[in-house]
């Protein structure tokens, strides 16, 4: 089996990573979870992180084949249809996309002809989908929990999980936004888990505690040894107390109400109106304060 060589690019104002993994062999290569830049106090978008992982891709010789999502995004608005625009490989996301679609599309009041069919993207993967990335195998797992629609890419000894695990460090992600469930997200760890204990996991999101360096791969076998929240192998029961307890605490993302909009769009911005600015709109009292 053909592993990938993988390239992470860090996005500090989000906590986020964004990858690019190629097959040596053929330098056919795919690009997974790219972040577009929102300034929420100007409005305004820009494109600085997706053009580092496009000067990265061009300097190395790499054939883009993909661009993929692992969910839509709640922190950052997904730069998908930007790269699409420059290099031509298509996009894609799991089919469960639509279930988030129709969820957000009820909270955002949007137009009944907004389609909630995931025809946004190229390609919607099934569970268990498999795809090459030239000599790479990619398999796609469903990875339901942070969100109904979140899926795990394995590529070769690499596994792109993003909001499943976090860093040993850190532990788990959270369960708490709309269609998310901790159930299903014990249930995804462990199908992660399950995976060889050498698999590179690849993280979405790193906050750094204690103020050590960011940081986005550990091994299956180090999870399963040092992940605050795993390593003393707790039951379903246990860990959804643990989880949902810790989920009541936290603030919804900065960027949620924003981000989503666009990410179920399939990372577009709202169709610009007559004066040519696209506009976000945000749902008053949807949400309790936290």
């Amino acid at each position: 089996m053909q592993n990938p060589v993988v390239k992470a690019f860090w996005d500090q104002p989000t906590g986020s990573w964004q990858y690019v993994f190629h097959d040596p062999a053929t330098m056919k290569g795919a690009i997974i979870d790219p972040v577009l830049d929102f300034d929420p106090l100007s409005g305004a978008t820009s494109s600085a992180n997706a053009q580092r992982l496009l000067d990265y891709v061009q300097a190395t010789g790499i054939d883009l084949v993909w661009i993929l999502d692992t969910h839509p995004h709640a922190d950052h608005f997904s730069a998908a249809q930007w790269l699409k625009a420059r290099t031509g490989a298509p996009t894609a996301i799991g089919e469960k996309v639509v279930g988030v679609q129709k969820l957000w599309k009820e909270i955002y009041n949007l137009p009944d002809d907004f389609p909630t069919d995931g025809s946004q993207w190229d390609h919607l993967f099934t569970d268990g989908e498999t795809f090459n990335v030239g000599e790479v195998p990619v398999r796609v797992m469903f990875s339901p929990g942070h969100t109904l629609a979140s899926v795990t890419y394995v590529a070769g000894d690499a596994a792109f999980v993003h909001d499943t695990l976090m860093m040993p460090d850190s532990g788990t992600s959270r369960a708490d936004f709309p269609g998310g469930s901790s159930k299903a997200l014990f249930d995804s760890i462990h199908d992660i888990l399950a995976l060889p204990d050498d698999t590179r996991v690849f993280v979405g999101h790193d906050y750094a505690p204690k103020g050590r360096a960011a940081q986005c791969v550990a091994t299956v076998a180090e999870h399963k040894a040092a992940n605050i929240h795993l390593k003393d192998a707790p039951g379903e029961a246990e860990y959804r107390s643990l989880r949902d307890a810790r989920d009541a605490t936290l603030p919804l993302p900065r960027l949620m109400l924003a981000a989503l909009q666009v990410n179920i769009r399939g990372g577009r911005l709202p169709a610009p109106e007559g004066n040519g600015h696209s506009y976000l709109k945000l749902p008053l009292d949807q949400f309790k304060p936290r």
